[in-house]
């Protein structure tokens, strides 16, 4: 699937779950951004499955660069990476073909194309497809790192245990990316495997709560009306499989409030313009303000559980049963946070090329 986030960037993701390989296109990145392959190794495991709270599915994520690189260094035409698929049992799905699973896109994908779509393993619509976005969005992470501005996600709750928040968020941000379960607290982190494991046990899921701070980012960024920073977030954080909503700063947490409240109060500290508060998340009237920008995504519960439940036959029109066999996440929150930090590494790409032009990514003035 293709996407432009706003003018310079253009992502397209290709592959199925069962199918030879997975994916990506990126146009639009600038020329001599290093691309790192022991980085893109490291994130790729990020979001490989963990241990017994993850999908027994374990693919290698050996991956090609077929265009766009050369001695190292990002060219300036479309970068293209493949991940080819070493680990797939499409018997699993062969009798549920017609079966729509809830919460799945089975039914609309059929719906969309006209019975054409590949349905193993959710085809073009797993997260499978999230490998290759994961590799592609390492090379804009590099991008981002030289230019001081760093992207961090933890999780905030899951199965109603909570994480505590960001406190020294250059510390936790370098902590919670070298981590496979990313939580600032780690007594909180092993009461949610517990969780997960639990829900495991009982052919159940669960999900949760993202939450992600990006520090670094110059004030200025963000293009009214429709290209704005929150804009193009959520229109990329969306793309993300599982993701059911989005909150920047405070949102939804304080909108019962008051003005006096939710406002945050401007200070000079030295020379620089500061709030000294973070509710509207770094963000004021789709631009940022130079404070980190910071947000939250619901995960939903892993759709994917081995309880029966009513569905439809959507070749014959009937109601049916069903119970999925296979190998399923319980919880895909701890696998989906790299994910979304390398979604949110290409639209700030997008909008930082806007601001400055494409060449500033790659250090050229």
């Amino acid at each position: 699937m293709k996407n432009t986030f706003g003018s310079s960037v253009c992502v397209t993701l290709f592959g199925e779950s069962h199918g030879p390989a997975v994916g990506a296109v990126v146009d639009g990145l600038a020329p001599g951004i290093q691309a790192d392959m022991e980085f893109i190794r490291h994130q790729l495991s990020l979001r490989r499955p963990y241990g017994r709270i993850s999908t027994p599915r374990v693919e290698v994520d050996d991956f090609e660069i077929l265009s766009g690189v050369f001695n190292g260094k990002t060219t300036g035409t479309p970068l293209c990476i493949v991940i080819r698929n070493t680990d797939t049992k499409s018997r699993d799905y062969e009798a549920t073909r017609a079966l729509a699973r809830p919460g799945h896109a089975d039914f609309t994908a059929y719906e969309k194309y006209h019975g054409f779509e590949d349905p193993r393993g959710g085809g073009h619509f797993s997260g499978r497809i999230t490998a290759a976005l994961t590799a592609a969005g390492a090379v804009a992470l590099t991008a981002l790192r030289i230019k001081g501005i760093a992207i961090g996600t933890h999780i905030a709750s899951c199965g109603g245990i909570k994480d505590r928040t960001f406190s020294e968020l250059e510390t936790d941000i370098r902590r919670l990316n070298e981590m496979p379960f990313a939580v600032l607290d780690e007594d909180a982190g092993e009461k949610m495997k517990e969780v997960i494991a639990a829900a495991a046990e009982d052919g159940d899921s669960v999900g949760g709560v993202l939450e992600t701070a990006v520090t670094g980012v110059p004030a200025g960024i963000g293009e009214p009306w429709f290209d704005t920073v929150e804009g193009l977030l959520a229109h990329g954080l969306f793309s993300v499989p599982g993701i059911k909503g989005v909150q920047f700063g405070a949102g939804f947490d304080l909108a019962d409030s008051r003005g006096s409240i939710f406002n945050d109060p401007f200070c000079m500290e030295g020379d620089c313009i500061k709030t000294r508060g973070n509710n509207n998340g770094g963000v004021n009237g789709g631009i940022s303000n130079g404070m980190p920008i910071v947000f939250r995504c619901a995960v939903k519960p892993t759709p994917s559980i081995f309880r029966e439940q009513g569905t439809v036959d959507f070749m014959e029109r009937k109601d049916a049963q069903i119970r999925l066999s296979g190998r399923h996440d319980p919880a895909i929150i701890h696998r989906a946070r790299v994910v979304v930090d390398s979604v949110t590494a290409l639209v700030l790409c997008d909008l930082l090329a806007q601001r400055f032009g494409t060449d500033w990514l790659g250090g050229m003035q």
